[in-house]
């Protein structure tokens, strides 16, 4: 995922594919959309072509919420404002404390 304010600062329903073609779940998303980022994510991202899957890497009970790791990059330097942006409350242990991705 890139991430980009379409939306509102801090928020986007972006998703990046390998050949940089930008998704807008924003515009006719599905339920996708909508899930929210852990750093011990239950789910993952697949894409077959132009097409995106979430599939879950792990046994998910019923009720439980979807996670995926939004792995966000942007461009330029990672200012502290930006980290701010950006910043992690999954709590989950090992969390990184940030959206972004691993440098």
């Amino acid at each position: 995922m890139h991430a980009k304010s379409n939306a509102e600062e801090g928020h986007t329903f972006l998703f990046g594919l390998d050949d940089g073609t930008v998704i807008d779940g924003a515009r006719g998303g599905n339920s996708a959309r909508w899930l929210n980022h852990s750093c011990a994510p239950n789910c993952e991202a697949e894409q077959d072509g132009e097409r995106v899957f979430i599939r879950a890497i792990r046994p998910i009970g019923k009720g439980q919420e979807l996670f995926i790791d939004y792995c966000l990059t942007v461009d330029g330097r990672r200012t502290a404002a930006l980290k701010r942006l950006y910043a992690c409350r999954c709590l989950a242990s090992g969390c990184r404390g940030t959206m972004l991705s691993h440098k």
